[in-house]
């Protein structure tokens, strides 16, 4: 039976215990996509804090796929310093910290990247900002770029690398029928609007080896009409499997998704409330081997313990809740096993939005008053 803080390993990154800091957008980079000293300080606060794995905000592999201002990039070797003494950083407290590799596809930002967002199908309006289908080319170019973004992360010293497959950006696209009208080899059934995915695993892989940890972010569901549901979750995840991924963190949602958007607002105050993706996760371990990660909604020690010794996930992995409390995971071992204080309001996305960075408003509020 396993237990939250028992040693493990995913490949060869052994992980001191089974909490994991799920990635986000910390508006804490520089305006060309560089690591800034404010963002290392928060991985240092992350890991003196207990994680027993971080994974970066996501981090854009080219320059069209930029999601928003301020974001981590990783698209040129000039980003490595500055990306080394981040994980400098994390390693001097003996953690671990894995980078992920994304691409904003048709939500890239028109306005920072000047260049027209590309993904799987063109939009039906005739704007220059919006969404234009990629070509070949152009599919083959962004799968390079994400193979490159994995060796330069492994070259400024990361543990590992996940692809960023979720919340309705560019692979996210691809997977889900929702977004991917295209009649040739990358549309249709769902073998064909996973290809791109497969290619860009196996791109990496080839580049960095196989000892070297190579995970994915994908949707449990899309939560919109026709889009990506559980049971091709499921087949995606089997084809991953045979591929050689290392692990899986399974998530949920667009930004097309409505109330169930990837953080949803609303107070958890019950147990009952807490664990967004049971249900898809228990379809996942009745097929799927590889390590799961689980993200969403969860809150309370009790409930994190249950879902390991069950089995019903390998990590518990958490976002929200770390941005109220850094140090959640060496309050939970020292014996307070009281819930996280977050609120899950969002409002920690004010202060980024605003230019400031990422911080939970509501707690600066408190303290202010």
């Amino acid at each position: 039976m396993a237990d939250l803080f028992e040693v493990s390993a995913i490949n060869s990154m052994k992980l001191e215990n089974r909490f994991v800091r799920s990635a986000t957008w910390e508006g804490l980079a520089d305006d060309d996509g560089s690591c800034t000293p404010r963002l290392i300080a928060l991985m240092e606060e992350l890991d003196t804090g207990g994680v027993g794995l971080i994974i970066s905000g996501h981090a854009y592999v080219s320059q069209e796929g930029q999601a928003g201002p301020r974001q981590l990039g990783i698209y040129c070797d000039e980003l490595i310093p500055h990306l080394s003494k981040m994980t400098e950083a994390v390693h001097r407290q003996s953690g671990k910290i894995v980078l992920q590799l994304a691409h904003a596809g048709c939500r890239a930002a028109f306005d920072l990247t000047g260049k027209k967002p590309l993904g799987p199908s063109n939009t039906d309006k005739e704007d220059s900002s919006l969404c234009k289908e990629m070509t070949h080319e152009e599919i083959h170019h962004t799968v390079e770029s994400f193979a490159k973004g994995a060796v330069r992360g492994q070259q400024s010293g990361f543990d590992g690398v996940q692809i960023h497959a979720a919340h309705g950006y560019l692979l996210s696209q691809f997977l889900s029928p929702f977004y991917n009208k295209r009649k040739d080899e990358y549309g249709g059934r769902i073998e064909n609007r996973a290809r791109i995915v497969l290619e860009v695993l196996g791109a990496i892989r080839e580049k960095v080896g196989d000892q070297f940890p190579v995970l994915i972010k994908i949707n449990s569901e899309d939560f919109v009409q026709d889009g990506f549901n559980v049971e091709e979750m499921v087949q995606v995840a089997a084809m991953l499997e045979k591929a050689g991924i290392d692990a899986i963190e399974l998530s949920g949602g667009t930004v097309d998704s409505g109330k169930f958007i990837p953080v949803r607002p609303g107070k958890i105050d019950s147990e009952e409330k807490e664990v967004y993706y049971r249900e898809a996760a228990k379809g996942y371990k009745e097929k799927i081997s590889v390590p799961l990660v689980l993200v969403g909604g969860i809150r309370s020690y009790s409930v994190a313990e249950q879902l390991i010794k069950t089995g019903l996930t390998d990590y518990i992995s958490l976002c929200r809740p770390f941005i109220r409390e850094p140090d959640l995971i060496k309050r939970w071992k020292s014996g307070d096993k009281s819930r996280s204080t977050c609120l899950s309001d969002n409002l920690c996305f004010k202060p980024v939005r605003a230019g400031e960075g990422l911080y939970c408003y509501t707690a600066k509020k408190l303290r202010n008053k």
